[in-house]
C-alpha cells in the first residue's frame, strides 16, 4: 500500500477529487518541468536540434517499461482516437466479417470502426451490458472465427466493470482476429503486460491515469504490423530525420519499428517533460502497487456504497480503481453539482456516479463524499 500521496500534488485541503477518470491532476514536479519548458521555448536559440529527439526517447521507453514491452514498439500520438484510426487503416477487414465492441463503448473507440464496417460491408457486434457485471462470457461468446477485429477497452469507462483481456486476447488468436485495446482508463491503475494480452494496437491518452498533459499519448504495435501505413506523412518519421541538415534528401523508407507512426510534431517541447515526469512517478510507485492501494479504497467505498442501498458491481467484476455508483431509482441530474458544491468531485456517466480516486486521496476526502450522499437521500 502506498502512503498518500496528497504532497505530490497541488491539491487544496477542502477538495475531494474523485474524477481522475475524467482528468487528472498534474504532479508539482510535472508542473515545475511544463513550466520550465514554457520558458525554454522563449528562447528557441538556446534549443539544439537533439531536443526535437531526446524527451520522445525518453518518454517510448517509459511506456514501453510501463506495459512490459521495447521502445521499438511505441509510437507518440495525439490521442486515442488518433491511434484507434491507425489500427483501423492498417487491420484488414472483409466483407460479411465483424469487429465487436461492448455497449455504451466510449466514442473514441466506435467511430472509426463504424466507418471501417460502412467501406468494407463488415458487421459491427455490440456486446450488450451484462446485469450482474461480468462482461467477459458474453465478449468471449461474440468472439468467432468471423470476427476480424475485437475492439476493446480493459474496463468500462462509466463504472470500472472489468473485461478479462487475457481470456479476450486467447480467443482473439484462436479465431484469427486482431485485438485493439484502448487503455485509457485502466494503464496506469492496473497492471498491463503485452506479452501476456498480445494485443495488436494497445492505445492510450496520459491525462487521465497516467497522470500526464492533454493532447499526448501513447500507441503499442505489435511487430506484425510494422510495415503499415502511418496516418500522416511527417519528415520526423522518415529514416535519418535526427539530420536536419539533409530533410530535403527525400526517403522512402519510414523510421524503424513504431516510429513510423508519430503523429506530426510528437516531440511537443511543452507536453513531453510533463508526460514523462508523470510516466517516472508512477513507474517509481509501481503500477501494482498504485491498484492495490485503489482497490482497498474503492472496496471501502463499495461497502458504505451498499450500506446506503447504493449497487455496485461485485469486487471480482470491477477493476480495483475506479467503481460505479447507482441507485434502484437513478440519481436525479443535478447530483454531480451537489457534490461539486460541496468540492467534492465525480461524474455522472450513465446510470451511474463514477467514482475514480487516486494516491492523492484520503480517508477524509472518503468520508465528505458519503456525508454529501447521506444527506441527499436522507
Amino acid at each position: 500500500m502506498i502512503p498518500c500521496q496528497r504532497d505530490q500534488f497541488t491539491i487544496p485541503d477542502d477538495v475531494a477529487y474523485f474524477n481522475c477518470a475524467y482528468t487528472s491532476p498534474l504532479l508539482k514536479k510535472a508542473e515545475t518541468l511544463g513550466k520550465k519548458a514554457v520558458v525554454q521555448k522563449t528562447a528557441p536559440w538556446e534549443l539544439s536540434t537533439d531536443f526535437f529527439f531526446s524527451y520522445l526517447n525518453e518518454n517510448r521507453s517509459l511506456f514501453a517499461a510501463l506495459v512490459g514491452a521495447t521502445p521499438e514498439h511505441i509510437a507518440i500520438i495525439p490521442s486515442v482516437s488518433y491511434g484507434i484510426a491507425l489500427a483501423a487503416k492498417n487491420l484488414p477487414v472483409e466483407q460479411d466479417q465483424t469487429i465487436v465492441v461492448i455497449q455504451d463503448q466510449f466514442p473514441s473507440n466506435i467511430y472509426s470502426w463504424h466507418r471501417l464496417a460502412r467501406d468494407r460491408g463488415a458487421t459491427i457486434i455490440t456486446v450488450p451490458r451484462p446485469v450482474d457485471g461480468n462482461w467477459t462470457p458474453a465478449v468471449l461468446d461474440a468472439i468467432t472465427p468471423q470476427t476480424a477485429i475485437a475492439a476493446l477497452p480493459n474496463c468500462h469507462w462509466t463504472d470500472g466493470t472489468l473485461i478479462d483481456l487475457k481470456a479476450v486476447g486467447e480467443k482473439c488468436r484462436a479465431c484469427g482476429a486482431a485485438l485493439v485495446v484502448d487503455g485509457a482508463q485502466s494503464l496506469g491503475a492496473m497492471p498491463f503486460s503485452v506479452s501476456e494480452i498480445q494485443p495488436d494496437y494497445l492505445i492510450t491518452t496520459a491525462h487521465k491515469w497516467l497522470l500526464g498533459p492533454y493532447n499526448y499519448g501513447f500507441c503499442y504495435v505489435a511487430a506484425k504490423w510494422h510495415q503499415g501505413h502511418p496516418l500522416e506523412e511527417n519528415w520526423m518519421n522518415r529514416e535519418r530525420s535526427e539530420d536536419l541538415t539533409r530533410l530535403v534528401q527525400y526517403r522512402d523508407k519510414y523510421q524503424d519499428g513504431a516510429k513510423r507512426f508519430d503523429a506530426g510534431e510528437a516531440s511537443n517541447f511543452i507536453l513531453s517533460p510533463i508526460a514523462g515526469a508523470a510516466l517516472r512517478q508512477i513507474l517509481s510507485w509501481g503500477v501494482k502497487e498504485i491498484a492495490a492501494t485503489l482497490r482497498g479504497m474503492t472496496d471501502a467505498i463499495a461497502t458504505r456504497a451498499t450500506a446506503m442501498g447504493l449497487e455496485v458491481a461485485a469486487a471480482e467484476y470491477r477493476t480495483p480503481h475506479m467503481i460505479g455508483l447507482r441507485h434502484p431509482l437513478g440519481f436525479p441530474a443535478d447530483l454531480p453539482a451537489r457534490l461539486a458544491a460541496a468540492k467534492v468531485y465525480a461524474s455522472a456517466r450513465g446510470d451511474s456516479i463514477r467514482i475514480a480516486p487516486h494516491v492523492y486521496n484520503t480517508d477524509g476526502d472518503v468520508a465528505r463524499l458519503f456525508q454529501v450522499l447521506q444527506n441527499h437521500f436522507a
